[in-house]
């Protein structure tokens, strides 16, 4: 356990908030031996999850500065979080994003067409969650816990050893749902882990105006196993998650792990930071770039080189382009889908709503 986290904000903590891999990229050795087998395999497996997570994201970012997505909301600085808690799961394990999870998603073997089509508009859901044991996206905040809590009751009647885990983030968790999604998953026993990404802003609140104790604190108050990690550091989101899975596996309390990390791009493309944060703030966290963590740490240890490196970032150019290729092959979004779609069958009222919608198109066209 590491007492001193390197945050450079003033943000509730717990106050052991475990680390294995400093910022220089140094791995404490007794700590990792404790928790986690750390291997060369290990790190660059998830050192590329999370460089080609990257890439993704900010092609996503291109492409809708360039008018071909109406919206993106970024996971830039969030990468080590979602790559090593994903890869704690179990592929029968399923999983309730929020709306940011797109390292998680690409690991889970969503495609690029099918993250991007919901942001064009061309579908409000556009993968089976059973294909991937990996929801949809919710883009109402913790509407996704109360969902998991649900999906993790019928788990364990049906006596199988799967576990739930929701991802949301700081600002969901002062929702109602996400609150009762933590008592009830608590009183119930349900096989859940509650994985909250806290990048310190939930939107321009930054979260010492959200809470005056730590997220993890409240996790307890409701009965839950809860553990606090620098969500920078992957390789102890990676060790602090298996961890907890395997307790909730094995028949114990709900876990709820709380990462610290930050969002070091807006809110949503709609966003701008520079209105409600200064860039020293930034300075100090790109700092704690997670990426350049594990590259440090890959580069000391001998356990890659440059040709590895250089084969890492070919892969993200190709994934970038398919990313390009994939979103303008997009079919345009209709309007008159939307009255078809609004409900599993369209309404009388519907249908005369969406025939006077394309009335008054043909004729203003």
């Amino acid at each position: 356990m590491n007492t001193d986290t390197t945050e450079p904000s003033a943000v509730p903590q717990a106050e052991d908030v475990l680390q294995l891999v400093d910022p220089a990229g140094t791995l404490n050795e007794q700590a990792a031996a404790d928790m986690l087998d750390v291997t060369d395999e290990l790190v660059r497996g998830l050192y590329r999850d999370m460089v080609l997570g990257r890439r993704f994201d900010q092609e996503a970012y291109s492409l809708q500065r360039q008018g071909e997505l109406g919206l993106w909301l970024m996971s830039l600085g969030q990468e080590a979080a979602q790559a090593g808690s994903i890869r704690a799961l179990r592929a029968d394990d399923r999983v309730f994003p929020s709306y940011r999870e797109h390292v998680a998603a690409l690991c889970r073997g969503v495609s690029p067409t099918e993250l991007l089509s919901q942001w064009r508009g061309a579908s409000h859901g556009s993968w089976d969650p059973e294909r991937y044991s990996f929801h949809i996206y919710s883009l109402v905040l913790a509407t996704q816990t109360l969902h998991a809590v649900g999906y993790a009751m019928g788990v364990r009647y049906d006596a199988v050893d799967s576990v739930v885990l929701t991802y949301f983030g700081d600002g969901a968790s002062s929702q109602g749902d996400a609150n009762e999604a933590l008592n009830w998953a608590a009183v119930t026993s349900a096989p859940i882990v509650f994985f909250c990404q806290n990048n310190g802003w939930a939107i321009s609140t930054p979260a010492g105006k959200q809470y005056a104790r730590p997220l993890s604190a409240r996790a307890r108050g409701f009965g839950l196993d809860a553990v606090s990690v620098d969500g920078n550091d992957v390789l102890a989101v990676h060790a602090a998650t298996q961890h907890v899975v395997q307790r909730v596996r094995a028949g114990g309390a709900p876990g709820f792990i709380e990462a610290h990390t930050y969002r070091m791009s807006g809110h949503s493309t709609s966003d701008d930071p520079k209105r409600y944060r200064d860039q020293a703030e930034l300075a100090r966290w790109e700092a704690h770039d997670p990426l350049e963590r594990v590259r440090l740490l890959l580069t000391a240890r001998g356990w890659a080189d440059d040709d590895y490196f250089a084969a890492v970032a070919s892969d993200a150019e190709e994934l970038a382009a398919r990313t390009r290729r994939e979103c303008r092959a997009l079919p345009e979004p209709s309007l008159s889908d939307t009255f078809r779609t609004t409900l599993c069958e369209e309404t009388e009222s519907l249908r005369r709503e969406r025939e006077g919608f394309e009335t008054f198109k043909e004729s203003f066209l």
